[in-house]
């Protein structure tokens, strides 16, 4: 069947060469160039030029799709003639076609070589001639064109000369739509509508939306234009200005600061909030004479903005082997400390953009927690800031004060910023725990902020009064111990503790750096001075008594400098330092090792004590004697640890009979507990079990084990409760030469933090109630059958104990 088109003499069959097109959709009476490269195509293009030259045209709905299915392609489309063909080098087709009617797929005959397709001419329904309705559209329509032709919208003359010649509606709206550039959607919804009239009203409301649109554009060029011209004679007026004044010799110093400033300004890479209120000030600066009062203070205040690292950062060091290699130089031992490092490094390898770790260093004096800061910045290959918070009580210490004040300046956070010149320093907060407070504020709530990772993303410092970001900081605190430090500041700190070291650990830290260390500070090398390992041992064990490593570089300080005067006096030969050889250094020892008892006593117990500076052993006496019953307690005791003793005692006599007392034991005794030295104080609950044992042996005459010490609360029921510091208290007892350790059944899961080679120099036996500690502690127990239900008169005893220096507190519980 043929269909033939009216007015001409062209009949179109009912089968056609299908062409699917991409990002075009052909129109009746339309004209253009079409490139034709895949095989498909230019197989259906030689078929028609073998024929009759009549080609269907349909749009493919994906742009992308290189062989398009049946039912990938539109079915409304456009016969087309084609009018010319030209083959060119690269293997490809150009041709030139002119539609001729709207049709649609009906079938797919073929598929080989090419796509063949039965089609259904889609007729041009009739539009009755005159009608008003008719004229006022196309009218509006050609309106709509001429406005956004005159917006800039490119259509050649000879289209417009067309359009105002045209009066077929439908033949309007698809010149039109053929030539204002619309999206493949648009123009083939266009397509598919067969009335004339009401296609041409989908395009005058496709008119009236891009005149909309290049009316907006318009607006924003003219605004634009605008502001470029204003900001262009500023600059000309400028420059002619700078001009006649350099012509006059009349050039102006502060004009020059003001520039430079401004240039300053706006090569600091300030967030835009922050340029905004600079060049706000520096205007404002600009406008003020001089000798102001307020002239010396803006300039201060822009001189801060400027110089801080608001967009300066330095690279992280992400090479994990690198950063273990530097944090092992650097110390010895601290495997905790260094994971948590190296963790931070691994999750910043595989995560760019994360929020600084806010960590807690707790510990002794001398463990290094200053110096291990030091190393993490080196092993990351960021700046090192550290500012002490030891004795602050202004609030504005850490937010700064108000510009209004005389001499305001930013908080030491911003300071230490400034100094580091980069917004991701390591930053260390030493002595946290030594922060005050009085009538100025708390500087401990104001590092709430800072240390908050949810917050410092905008800290707000009072003296610059805009947001700094903080997040990239690493924040490191230090403290002796976390007690003093508020809570709510605790809890936004990640609390690592680092306890004391044992004499093993002390001897490789002073081998492989302290020595070296103060061999090279004294002027003297390692060939003039060798200090033997037993030497070094003497030294840690009789001339120091310190969880950390102070006084012992203290003393190998001074050995060096007692070398390096017989050096500079003349002496030339190498000096060898051995054990006999410390005492003429150092003079005699100053500390005695106290554990060292001659024999099991009774009535003597060694007690475990932990103190802000590490741990310490502390003994327990308890005497009886003629009384009648009174219970003496001295040696400076605080509240707690006298409670303990009480519950102690109320266990003792709620199991007389078992113990082998009478139960009226106490009608001719007194009872002395006394815990050296006098006049340290000692608080805690965790002697609980040393004031009991203590007591039993007192009062069953049973001797105590020297080599045992304990540590642990009682209550009035005979249970060992748990304590706290078990790491500092366990080094404390190793010091003093003991070989059996009690603890609390429920510390036996804090073993698991105790190094290995620290739970092989002692023997811990975790004991559940005071019958576990009695059968370990004592001689023999329980007591032997037939032990005189009143013990005999005894006789005052006086043990004398070396006061050790620094004791402070008792038992952490």
């Amino acid at each position: 069947m043929e269909t033939r088109l009216e007015n001409e003499d062209l009949r179109i069959p009912d089968v056609l060469p299908l062409l699917p097109v991409r990002d075009v959709v052909v129109y009746p009476y339309m004209i253009l160039p079409l490139f034709v490269g895949r095989e498909i195509s230019i197989a259906a293009v030689d078929h028609a030029l073998s024929k009759d030259r009549l080609i269907f045209l349909a749009t493919q709905r994906d742009v992308s799709d290189e062989d398009p299915a049946p039912d990938a392609i539109y079915t409304v489309g456009t016969v087309a003639m084609i009018m010319r063909m030209l083959k060119l080098p690269d293997g490809r087709v150009k041709i030139l076609v002119q539609g001729l009617s709207k049709g649609r797929i009906t079938e797919f005959e073929k598929l080989k070589p090419f796509y063949s397709v039965h089609i259904e001419r889609i007729a041009e329904p009739s539009v009755p001639e005159g009608s008003l309705e008719t004229e006022a559209l196309m009218r509006t329509v050609k309106e709509q064109l001429n406005k956004i032709v005159s917006l800039g919208k490119a259509i050649s003359p000879e289209v417009m000369v067309i359009v105002e010649n045209m009066q077929e509606p439908g033949s309007l709206a698809d010149l039109i739509a053929s030539n204002i550039g619309l999206k493949v959607e648009d123009a083939q919804r266009l397509l598919e509508i067969i009335d004339p009239l009401e296609r041409l009203k989908r395009v005058n409301e496709l008119l009236n939306k891009e005149n909309e649109l290049l009316t907006m554009q318009a607006r924003i060029q003219s605004a634009a234009k605008e502001e470029m011209g204003r900001s262009q004679r500023e600059y000309f007026l400028r420059e002619q200005l700078r001009a006649i004044q350099q012509e006059l010799g009349e050039t102006d110093a502060r004009a020059e600061e003001m520039a430079e400033l401004r240039k300053a300004i706006e090569s600091a890479k300030m967030p835009p909030t922050v340029e905004k209120e600079a060049l706000k000030q520096l205007g404002r600066l600009e406008q003020m004479h001089p000798e102001a009062a307020e002239s010396g203070m803006l300039r201060t205040y822009l001189d801060w903005l400027v110089e801080l690292p608001w967009s300066k950062s330095t690279k992280d060091v992400l090479d994990i082997g690198r950063a273990r290699e530097i944090l092992d130089e650097d110390h010895y031992y601290l495997e905790k400390i260094k994971e948590r490092i190296l963790e931070f490094l691994a999750v910043r390898k595989l995560k760019k953009k994360m929020k600084g770790p806010i960590l807690c260093f707790v510990g002794p004096p001398g463990v290094g927690k200053t110096s291990l800061g030091k190393s993490i910045a080196r092993a990351m290959g960021r700046k090192f800031v550290r500012i002490s918070l030891g004795g602050v009580r202004d609030e504005a210490e850490i937010r700064g004060h108000r510009r209004t004040y005389v001499g305001a300046m930013p908080g030491r956070i911003i300071q230490g910023l400034k100094q580091a010149g980069s917004n991701n320093p390591v930053f260390m907060l030493d002595e946290i725990d030594k922060i005050g407070a009085d009538f100025r504020g708390d500087p401990s709530s104001a590092l709430l902020e800072v240390l908050d990772p949810e917050q410092n993303h905008a800290f707000s410092d009072h003296y610059i009064n805009l947001p700094f970001n903080l997040a990239n900081v690493m924040f490191i605190a230090t403290a002796n111990q976390i007690d003093t430090v508020p809570g709510p500041l605790q809890d936004r700190m990640e609390v690592i503790q680092l306890a004391g070291y044992t004499e093993e650990e002390k001897l490789q830290i002073a081998r492989r750096y302290l020595v070296p260390r103060q061999v090279k500070e004294n002027g003297i090398s390692e060939e003039i001075l060798a200090i033997s390992d037993e030497a070094l041992k003497t030294v840690i064990g009789k001339y120091t008594r310190e969880a950390g490593l102070r006084n012992l570089e203290r003393e190998i300080g001074t050995i060096c400098r007692k070398v390096a005067r017989r050096v500079a006096e003349g002496e030339k030969k190498q000096f060898m330092v051995n054990t006999v050889a410390v005492a003429k250094y150092l003079g005699p020892p100053k500390f005695l090792r106290e554990g060292e008892m001659e024999k099991n006593e009774v009535g003597v117990v060694t007690g475990l004590a932990w103190t802000p500076v590490g741990g310490e052993i502390l003994y327990i006496e308890a005497t009886v004697m003629p009384g009648k019953g009174g219970l003496t307690l001295t040696g400076h005791l605080g509240e707690v640890m006298k409670e303990s003793v009480q519950a102690a005692f109320s266990y003792i006599r709620s199991r007389a009979a078992e113990l082998g007392l009478a139960e009226d034991f106490l009608s001719n005794l007194d009872i002395h507990v006394h815990v050296p030295a006098g006049a340290i104080p000692k608080d805690g609950p965790s002697a609980g079990i040393t004031m009991a044992t203590a007591l039993v042996s007192a009062l069953t005459k049973i001797p105590v084990r020297k080599d045992v010490a304990m540590t642990g609360e009682i209550t009035l029921r005979g249970k060992v409760l748990p304590i706290g510091g078990l790491k500092e208290k366990m080094l404390a007892a190793i010091r003093a030469g003991v070989t059996t350790i009690i603890i609390p059944e429920q510390n036996r899961k804090d073993l698991e933090e105790i190094p290995r080679h620290i739970l092989k120099k002692v023997k811990v036996i975790p004991a559940k109630d005071i019958d576990d500690v009695l059968t370990v502690a004592l001689e023999k127990f329980p007591p032997p059958p037939g032990m005189p239900k009143t013990p005999p008169k005894a006789t005052p005893r006086r043990v004398v104990v070396t006061p050790r220096k620094g004791v402070v507190a008792g038992a952490k519980g």
